[in-house]
């Protein structure tokens, strides 16, 4: 089997991985000024995505330019959400370099869709393959690749642990390889109900005081999570942006979340807003909690919010996830200001951050791992790529860390 790393290789983000020059497993970008998209403009006659996030589903959609219709192999939830973040991509940058595909490529995703469920084996340019549980977002999976020679288990992103909103990766099929993820191959989660615990506890705290919260998180994924957390914890709540969208969605797809009627309590606690920044900024005088995208503040309703409750010390902006180097997010958490709307902004409203990770972090990659000591793995999707297949290697393990545009032979 030869195996191609066209992007997520020593890096987060583009993610894209082509297999004996036929396969290829995700096509993602790396959001950025300029953005990042898989390198050697792959031409493939089969596409499996493990998951829908931008980093392994954004540049999807270019694949089927002129007259190239690779069929696109994924699960329900994940088309969805994949044709959710084209179509945002496009409103936000159509017809510039920032956005690498049209109207009608989109169009196309649907014409050559394929969806399967976990553990359903089907065939995709001569190889069998077969999705299991990821346990990081609904719908998002480990991918097994079998090409009659060899067995390639691509872990993709996944959580070794429970959330509220998906159950933990779980299974491990036999193989002959492993590209495994790393993101957090040097971080140890704190138990996710302590997390859940000093969460409600801060949230209850400013409402008591008075203040309003303003929690930025992710759309997909995190939004639920935490909406799923209020409504376990009796905690009133307002949820915009494309959150909304997705928990809608996912309503729509029981079978790919750890428990259907509880996210159905979770949607009808919520209060959805459904009108512009009056609206927005008529809530964020209230005494509330609104759960609002972008989850690094680089767009979104966020940026009506965020200049409302900046200068009211009682107020709280809970930060639920990882903030990328040269965000907002990332200033105002370092800094005490954030660029919102252009401007430079003081923020005197405290500002905290829970790790609500939904992917595995040192102890859970090993626990994956373990089940593979006898295979080679390739480690990829991370900051430290290079380290953590040294440290592997020092624990007995046959590691390495590819780089872009590597290829390997196995």
């Amino acid at each position: 089997m030869d195996i191609r790393f066209l992007g997520g290789a020593r890096e987060v983000g583009r993610s894209a991985i082509l297999v004996n020059d036929r396969l290829l497993l995700d096509c993602g970008m790396s959001t950025g000024n300029p953005p990042q998209f898989p390198v050697g403009a792959p031409d493939p006659d089969a596409v499996v995505v493990s998951h829908g996030h931008l980093d392994h589903v954004g540049a999807v959609p270019s694949l089927l330019s002129g007259d190239r219709r690779p069929p696109i192999h994924w699960t329900p939830p994940t088309r969805e959400l994949a044709l959710t973040l084209a179509r945002d991509t496009l409103k936000l940058h159509g017809g510039t370099y920032d956005c690498p595909f049209t109207e009608e490529e989109v169009r196309r995703v649907t014409q050559v869709s394929e969806t399967h469920g976990y553990r359903e084996t089907f065939e995709a340019a001569g190889h069998e393959v077969t999705f299991y549980n990821a346990g990081h977002i609904p719908g998002s999976a480990h991918v097994l690749v079998d090409d009659g020679e060899t067995r390639l288990f691509y872990t993709a992103d996944f959580h070794t642990d429970s959330q509220r909103l998906v159950s933990a990766s779980t299974a491990r099929p036999p193989a002959d390889v492993v590209i495994c993820e790393s993101t957090y191959s040097d971080v140890e989660h704190e138990r996710r109900e302590r997390t859940e615990e000093r969460f409600v506890e801060s949230v209850r705290t400013t409402i008591w005081e008075g203040g309003t919260v303003v929690v930025p998180a992710f759309a997909i994924g995190r939004t639920q999570e935490i909406l799923l957390i209020c409504e376990a914890n009796g905690v009133d709540c307002y949820v915009d942006g494309m959150g909304k969208r997705v928990t809608r969605m996912l309503r729509r797809h029981p079978e790919f979340v750890r428990d259907g009627e509880a996210l159905r309590r979770a949607k009808s606690n919520a209060r959805f807003v459904t009108g512009r920044d009056g609206q927005r900024r008529r809530i964020a005088a209230q005494n509330t909690v609104i759960v609002t995208t972008s989850g690094m503040l680089s767009g979104g309703p966020a940026m009506t919010y965020i200049p409302e409750v900046r200068s009211n010390p009682t107020n709280k902006i809970t930060l639920t996830g990882y903030q990328v180097e040269g965000t907002p997010g990332r200033e105002l958490l370092e800094r005490g200001r954030a660029e919102i709307g252009g401007r430079v902004l003081p923020v005197s409203a405290q500002v905290e951050r829970y790790d609500f990770s939904a992917h595995a972090d040192r102890d859970g990659l090993l626990d994956l791992l373990a089940a593979y000591r006898d295979c080679p793995v390739l480690v990829n999707h991370g900051d430290r790529c290079e380290a953590f297949a040294a440290e592997l290697l020092d624990e007995g393990f046959e590691a390495s860390a590819p780089e872009p545009g590597d290829e390997i032979a196995v």
